[in-house]
């Protein structure tokens, strides 16, 4: 007799930057979610399903908990809060290599009212010394009753089969949420769209990338082509220019950078044309917010 089927939703939740969403792709065995060293990379709630022979984890990694600065900031700590209290289990990621922070003292504060099992996950624990983990780990021990401790390197694959092994006592006997062979609840278009601003990212300094967004005009699959075209949206008219870079070059950079990882999720080739225009403080603008997908 097989064993029981099990089921049920994780969050991860913490600071920005902290590596969430290496994470989330780490345990799934895709890329899901965007990332990049620059923190609040991740803005929408996104979820990605591990699926095992008796056991299906939904996961849902979440805009770093911040202090808001704009409106955008706000929607993005609203959705990272909201979605601690509908899960099963919370994943409480910190950096190893960062002391405990006044943000990260408050998220442990409210972790008791979710009355859910949370574990503490430690990454990036392949840039610190062994002996200098133990002292962390009083630190935030001291906050926190938590269910399980487990150091990872997310980028490595270092301590994620520990991981998945503490998290499934705590799913539920039950049905599977999704079919075997679906990874996200994502469309095709969010995925896209979130692909070319993961481009940008990494491309762009300072404070350009946080106000960029992404709005997919048309996604037509033509059968041997996929046909996409998108505009790019910055908050100054100098951003704009930066964007498009000299001749055109770090639109080109992006668009040709984008056009690869579009065709390995699509698994077919992709003609995608890429403008540049300006919506002036947008992330302060709750109709614009929402026309970019932040609902």
């Amino acid at each position: 007799m097989s064993e029981q089927f099990k089921s049920g939703f994780v969050s991860i939740i913490g600071r920005p930057n902290v590596g969430k969403s290496t994470l989330l792709n780490t345990l799934v065995g895709e890329k899901i979610a965007i990332i990049s060293d620059k923190p609040q990379t991740t803005r929408n709630k996104i979820l990605a399903i591990l699926n095992e022979e008796n056991l299906q984890i939904v996961f849902t990694d979440t805009p770093g908990i911040h202090k808001p600065r704009n409106k955008l900031g706000e929607y993005m700590v609203k959705v990272a809060n909201e979605s601690m209290g509908e899960m099963d289990a919370v994943l409480f990621v910190i950096d190893a290599t960062t002391p405990v922070t006044e943000m990260e003292r408050e998220i442990a504060s409210n972790l008791v009212a979710l009355r859910v099992p949370v574990i503490l996950v430690i990454n990036k624990v392949d840039a610190v010394r062994k002996d200098a983990l133990l002292p962390m780990i009083a630190d935030y021990s001291s906050l926190h009753h938590f269910d399980a401790i487990v150091p990872i390197s997310a980028l490595k694959n270092d301590g994620i089969d520990r991981l998945r092994s503490e998290l499934e006592p705590f799913m539920l006997p039950g049905p599977a949420f999704y079919p075997d062979d679906i990874a996200t609840d994502q469309h095709e278009k969010q995925i896209a769209a979130e692909i070319i601003r993961e481009k940008l990212l990494w491309l762009l300094d300072k404070e350009i990338p946080h106000g960029i967004a992404i709005e997919i005009l048309k996604m037509q699959d033509k059968g041997h082509i996929v046909d996409i075209q998108a505009n790019i949206y910055c908050e100054k008219d100098s951003h704009k220019g930066i964007v498009i870079g000299q001749n055109g070059a770090v639109l080109k950079k992006v668009g040709s950078m984008a056009r690869t990882d579009i065709q390995k999720m699509l698994d077919k080739k992709v003609f995608l044309e890429l403008w540049v225009k300006v919506k002036s403080d947008w992330r302060n603008k709750g109709h614009l917010i929402n026309n970019f997908g932040y609902k």
